[in-house]
C-alpha cells in the first residue's frame, strides 16, 4: 500500500515556478535547464518531479522520449498543457515503478522535500541505463542572498527554513554543498562534477519585484555606464547573474550535482 499520507501532504503545498514570483522563477527555471542540457546524455530523459512542466518543457525537445513523475494532481494538469507528447505519472519517486530505464534522470528541487533523500537519490540511480547520468539541483543555504539576511537579521543562520519555506514550498531540510555531496556519497553514488546556478543577491520577491519593475529603459544608458550601446539590460543583469555564478558555485541560489553510479 502507498504513502497515502504522504502523497495527501504533497498536495497541500501551492507552490508552482509558472504561478508563484513567476518571473523571477522563470528565469532560474531556464538557467537551470540549460545547466542540465550540458550535462545531458542519450535520448531517453525521466524529470521527477517535473512539477507544472515549465523546466520538463525546456529539456523536451532534446530528447525522443520524455517521462515525468509528480505528486502533485494540482501540478500535473498544469504539466500536460505545458509538455502534451510527455507521459506523466502521478507518483511519489519512492513508489514509481517502470521497466523503462533512462539516459538522463533529472532531479530538480526535491531532495529538500522528501522524507529519506539517500533513499530517493538511490532509488532513481536504479532507473538509469548503462551509461546514464542523474542530474541533481537543491537550493543553496549558502547562496548570497541567504548570507545578507543572516547579516542583516531576517534569519538566525542561513539554513534555517522560513514560513515559506516550510508551509507554501513544503521544505523538510536545506542543502550546502557539502551536505548535498555527503548525501550523494550516503546513496553509494559517484558524483561526476558539481556547481551553480545564479548569483541571486535579492531574496526571491524582491528579485521578482526588480525583473517586473527596474529601471531597465531608464535614461536609455548601460547598466552604470554612460553612452553604451543600448541592450536588453534585464536580460543582460539575468546572463550576468548566471555567469558570475559559475565563478562562484557556493553563494549561487542553486547548486547541483551530477551523478552516476
Amino acid at each position: 500500500m502507498g504513502n497515502s499520507s504522504e502523497k495527501e501532504l504533497q498536495e497541500t503545498f501551492t507552490w508552482a515556478r509558472s504561478e508563484t514570483y513567476s518571473d523571477y522563477n522563470n528565469v532560474l527555471g531556464y538557467y537551470q535547464a540549460q545547466v542540465c542540457l550540458e550535462y545531458a546524455r542519450g535520448t531517453k530523459l525521466l524529470d521527477m518531479p517535473c512539477g507544472d512542466g515549465t523546466l520538463t518543457a525546456l529539456l523536451a525537445p532534446t530528447f525522443e522520449s520524455v517521462v515525468g513523475v509528480d505528486a502533485s494532481s494540482r501540478h500535473l494538469a498544469l504539466a500536460r498543457q505545458s509538455v502534451p507528447k510527455a507521459v506523466l505519472h502521478e507518483a511519489l519517486i519512492e513508489e514509481f515503478e517502470t521497466s523503462q530505464r533512462f539516459d538522463t534522470i533529472t532531479m530538480l528541487n526535491i531532495l529538500e522535500h522528501v522524507v529519506d533523500p539517500v533513499a530517493v537519490l538511490r532509488k532513481a540511480a536504479s532507473l538509469l541505463s548503462l551509461n546514464g547520468i542523474l542530474i541533481v539541483h537543491v537550493p543553496n543555504a549558502y547562496a548570497i542572498n541567504r548570507q545578507l539576511a543572516v547579516l542583516m537579521g531576517t534569519l538566525t543562520h542561513c539554513e534555517e527554513l522560513s514560513p515559506f519555506d516550510l508551509q507554501v514550498a513544503g521544505h523538510r531540510r536545506s542543502y550546502s554543498l557539502t551536505s548535498l555531496c555527503a548525501d550523494v556519497e550516503s546513496a553509494g553514488l559517484c558524483i561526476n562534477t558539481t556547481g551553480g546556478v545564479f548569483y541571486k543577491s535579492l531574496s526571491t520577491p524582491q528579485m521578482d519585484w526588480f525583473l517586473k519593475n527596474g529601471s531597465w529603459e531608464e535614461g536609455g544608458f548601460g547598466w552604470g555606464r554612460v553612452g553604451v550601446q543600448k541592450k536588453d539590460w534585464r536580460a543582460e543583469f539575468c546572463r550576468a547573474s548566471f555567469e558570475l555564478g559559475r565563478q562562484h558555485p557556493e553563494e549561487c541560489n542553486i547548486i547541483y550535482a551530477c551523478i552516476t553510479r
